[in-house]
């Protein structure tokens, strides 16, 4: 990785480091989602991806149609029946420090239109590294789970799921909408 501060790069210098970024974030997520064989941290994943976003938030012209910023998530793996999300299944932004995290705090209070004087309570856990599924029912009876994929197009893990005791087959209860999605990471406590 470049060791040239973000502040110090020329527009040139910015646009070659965005291209270098790209390729690398493109071969480290391809070892990752399709060979399942990484060859770096996630920790240094993450520093590569953050390089390349504040590349990208200080020269925003130099966004690349490739860029790993507009990415959510991987393409279908080869072998699995597509499945196209009705609404996109997207994934949520990293904290990394504490203005990353009073950030957060103010794009809420925005969201919800809050005043400043009152509190806001979340919690906040570490991080669990799984799988994310979208789990269909309709009335109530479990037919159809998927991964997240690229947000818009993932694959059939139906099969998958159903070996997992923890996700129910039939809802409990009645009364349930004739479709419902839920959404949610599936994780082993042991692998």
């Amino acid at each position: 990785m470049s060791e040239k501060p973000v502040d110090a790069l020329t527009e040139s210098e910015a646009e070659a480091e965005l291209k270098r970024l790209a390729e690398e974030i493109a071969e480290h997520d391809r070892r990752y989602h399709t060979e399942d064989a990484p060859v770096i941290t996630d920790a240094e994943y993450d520093a590569l991806a953050r390089r390349n976003l504040a590349i990208e938030e200080r020269f925003p012209a130099l966004v690349r149609e490739d860029s790993p910023s507009l990415r959510v998530g991987a393409a279908p793996a080869e072998g699995f029946t597509k499945v196209r999300h009705a609404v996109p299944m997207l994934s949520l932004a990293k904290a990394y420090t504490d203005d990353d995290v009073t950030d957060f705090i103010e794009r809420g209070r925005r969201f919800f239109d809050r005043d400043k004087e009152l509190d806001i309570a979340f919690t906040a856990e570490p991080k669990i590294d799984g799988l994310s599924a979208s789990l269909r029912y309709e009335n109530g009876v479990f037919v159809q789970g998927a991964t997240r994929g690229n947000g818009a197009v993932g694959e059939d893990i139906t099969a998958n799921l159903k070996t997992i005791a923890d996700i129910p087959a039939k809802l409990k209860g009645s009364g349930w909408p004739e479709i419902i999605e839920i959404r949610g990471e599936v994780y082993m406590t042991y692998a």
